[in-house]
């Protein structure tokens, strides 16, 4: 779980009021895209649902490791699987990155205007 007592601390606006298991769905996602590998895997599923077999051969990693990545992208809400037989198929979940997006376009929002520097009355001291 992550440590959330800066949230405690945070400006509002900066928070932009969320709630604690908000904050760490955010987290999971943030975590689950700050892999290179992982946005790999993601940009492979774009293409639409993948067998795990034939995504080892395209991301070029074991399935242990594929497993892990797999894992921790299902359980930041991106990506679903289901089994038939003993196969297992892995595809994006379309809203899985809704929350991500309406914080960070909200962030946006609330971020001020860019300000231009005034110029220096001091010659040189800039």
């Amino acid at each position: 779980m992550p440590d959330l007592s800066l949230l405690d601390r945070a400006p509002a606006a900066l928070v932009l009021r969320l709630s604690a298991p908000e904050a760490a769905q955010l987290a999971r996602v943030g975590k689950a895209l700050s892999d290179p590998k992982r946005l790999g895997i993601l940009g492979w599923l774009a293409g639409g649902e993948q067998c795990v077999c034939d995504l080892c051969d395209c991301c070029g990693m074991g399935q242990s490791l594929l497993s892990h990545h797999l894992k921790v992208l299902k359980e930041a809400g991106l990506v679903a699987d289901r089994r038939e037989g003993r196969w297992a198929y892995y595809r994006l979940v379309r809203e899985g990155a809704g929350p991500l997006e309406a914080y960070l376009g909200r962030l946006a929002e609330a971020a001020p205007a860019p300000v231009s520097a005034p110029a220096c009355s001091a010659a040189g001291c800039c």
